[in-house]
């Protein structure tokens, strides 16, 4: 018991203290020079080559500030769900790895990092390996992070074998034009897998659910991220700004996912899997806020650009806070409920009301509108479509108006996500005993829930607080060509018009919700007191249960019917008769299955072919030595023949 106790201070407090140390040496690439560090010993041939410039510095630095909550919220979970050594010992592992990754300054330090953080975080995915849906994750994560692997390796090793010393992102400088173009498919397809973007995401939906709470988190929050950061450092940064059709190809693979994630998110009634499919779909506004810059900078709308550009940046620092926020809330509701399913929760308002106020924050950043985190990053990014000059260029006046209607619909069905997940949940009655006997979380849990909340309420109210980050970062992105200097008190966009002061509307609200509260509390006042109480009617129902509520299945329904066509469930109805006549019927049953279609569509037929081709080369393998002396001399013949 005593030993892990300590284990568990010892992995958060490391934890922690990385990511403290990451933020702090990132802030200072932000605001100084490139800071470069080279150990010719520390790896073979080409050695440990780390250089931060401003972007690697932004990215370490949000990597890190995920890192300090989750590190102190992990003490305290660990320690009631009985975390076991391996995955206290590698989640600091799995920190240092991440951390590489956007302080990589040369091809082999890179994918030593990049690869590193996929061993580290398969090992946390599998940490409850005993349970089958913990172990399918596992596997499906395993191929599709090697694949994407795959398509950077070769994406990477083509960049950098066509140029003198290519090994160093410095000389990357004199790349072709054809190869930019090759390196650009194979990177997008690599990284976007790591960001999720469909339909390379399935991994997701399925890896952030099992894994452990504080793991989905790094996941979700930091992790995903650096598959944005190896979009924008490789192709945006290195090979860009790049021609009108990265920004299209990047335009409708963002847009796409957004919409596709939010619709998964508003029927899903697994907690975390919501979030998953959540993730999934602001990677998707963040990929389309980057294709915009791309698309509007070749357009010669370089006011438009910068401010699509800061819309990307902006809504990684908000989605990293209510993301992070937003698991770790739900690790608080696992651990004090053991479910996950919204069907089954509810209530835990009076149960657990400060895990009910933190998943509050999150799920309105989540839901972009006002007071969220989220809010300022989306406008910014409506604001950049809208305002485009559609008349000078007709490929920018058909896309634009389309991305407008795909964030629209985002942010719509988004609202509905939040408010199935945060009503269903934590509102009205239990609906099982599990959510009746809930418990609310220790004390550390709460400490790292409260440092997400107040990032995100400041980011919501004050985002000027981030702004002279986000003017910096901007400022070296090459699609950029404007300063980004409007994030203050009242959000200014740089040479549009526009503005939008969060802080006042926050005020506007605080004031009016306090004069309805005294408007109730004087009117309660006045009011005559009754002679003799009554039972409130109820259409017959004057004692409701948990029955009576809407479940997140019922609440999701209408949508379910509407995007019927996209979202394909799977249906069926069972009768049961009685005994004495088949035309009297006992009970129905009836059952709705959502899948992901993409899966079902796309992957299952692909399986389905791999494991009909092993079954035939399985044919081949008899056990006869002679045999196979026979295919490794036919084989050295083939080679032969062609290097002839």
């Amino acid at each position: 018991m005593r030993e892990h106790r300590f284990g568990a201070v010892a992995s958060g407090v490391a934890a922690s203290a990385l990511g403290a140390f990451a933020a702090a040496t990132g802030m200072c690439a932000v605001f100084g020079p490139a800071r470069t560090v080279s150990i010719g010993w520390l790896l073979p041939l080409s050695g440990l080559y780390l250089h931060v410039d401003r972007v690697g510095g932004f990215f370490l630095a949000l990597t890190g500030s995920v890192t300090v909550p989750v590190g102190i919220y992990a003490i305290g979970y660990a320690r009631r769900e009985r975390l076991g050594a391996v995955p206290l010992a590698v989640l600091p592992l799995f920190v240092v790895a991440m951390v590489l990754v956007p302080a990589a300054g040369s091809v082999t330090t890179f994918l030593l990092g990049w690869e590193s953080m996929a061993i580290a975080s398969l090992v946390l995915v599998f940490t409850e390996y005993r349970r089958p849906e913990a172990r399918s994750a596992g596997v499906f994560y395993a191929v599709m992070t090697q694949l994407g692997f795959a398509a950077i390796l070769i994406g990477l090793l083509v960049a950098a074998t066509s140029v003198p010393g290519g090994n160093r992102f410095e000389a990357w400088a004199g790349v072709g034009q054809g190869t930019r173009a090759v390196v650009f498919v194979l990177t997008v397809a690599g990284f976007g897998s790591k960001a999720g973007l469909v339909p390379l995401h399935a991994w997701l939906p399925r890896a952030h659910p099992e894994a452990p709470s504080p793991v989905s988190a790094l996941m979700s929050a930091a992790m995903v991220n650096l598959g944005i950061y190896g979009i924008i450092r490789f192709d945006l940064v290195l090979l860009g700004p790049g021609p009108r059709w990265w920004g299209l190809v990047l335009v409708i693979a963002g847009g796409g996912t957004a919409v596709y994630g939010v619709l998964q998110a508003s029927v899903a009634s697994d907690l975390k899997r919501l979030l998953a499919y959540s993730t999934t779909e602001n990677m998707g506004l963040i990929t389309l806020a980057l294709g915009a810059a791309t698309l509007l900078n070749d357009a010669d709308a370089a006011g438009a650009a910068t401010v699509a550009a800061a819309a990307a940046v902006l809504h990684l620092i908000a989605h990293a806070a209510f993301k992070c926020l937003g698991f770790l809330g739900a690790g608080s509701v696992l651990a004090g409920t053991g479910l996950r399913d919204l069907d089954r929760l509810g209530g835990l308002a009076r149960r657990m009301p400060v895990t009910t106020a933190v998943f509050g924050v999150a799920a309105l950043g989540a839901s972009g509108l006002p007071l969220g985190a989220g809010f300022v990053s989306e406008w910014l990014l409506v604001q950049s479509l809208i305002h485009t000059g559609i008349g000078k260029d007709p490929v920018v006046a058909l896309a634009a108006p389309l991305a407008v209607g795909a964030v629209a619909l985002t942010a719509g069905l988004g609202v509905a996500a939040m408010v199935k997940a945060f009503g269903i949940g934590f509102l009205a009655r239990p609906r099982s005993q599990q959510a009746a006997d809930a418990r609310e979380a220790p004390g550390s849990m709460l400490a790292g829930m409260g440092i997400g909340a107040g990032v995100c309420v400041v980011l919501g109210v004050a985002p000027l607080v981030v702004g002279p980050v986000v003017r910096r970062v901007v400022a070296q992105l090459p699609a950029a060509r404007r300063d980004f200097a409007g994030l203050g008190w009242t959000v200014r966009l740089p040479g549009l018009a526009g503005s939008v002061a969060p802080g006042a509307i926050a005020l506007a609200i605080v004031l009016v919700i306090a004069v309805l509260a005294v408007g109730l509390w004087w009117r309660a006042r006045r009011r005559q007191p009754v002679s003799e109480n009554a039972p409130l009617w109820a259409c017959g129902a004057d004692q409701p249960d948990a029955r009576m509520q809407y479940t997140a299945t019922s609440f999701a329904e209408p949508l379910q019917r509407v995007f019927d066509d996209v979202l394909r469930p799977d249906s069926d109805i069972e009768i049961t008769h009685l005994a004495e006549s088949r035309y009297l019927v006992d009970k129905v049953a009836y059952r709705a299955r959502i899948t992901d279609t993409v899966e079902q569509r796309l992957y299952r037929p692909v399986v389905q072919m791999v494991r009909t081709a092993a079954s035939v080369v399985a044919r081949a393998h008899t056990g006869s030595v002679h045999l196979y002396l026979a295919y490794g001399t036919a084989g050295v013949l083939i080679v032969l023949v062609v290097s002839r």
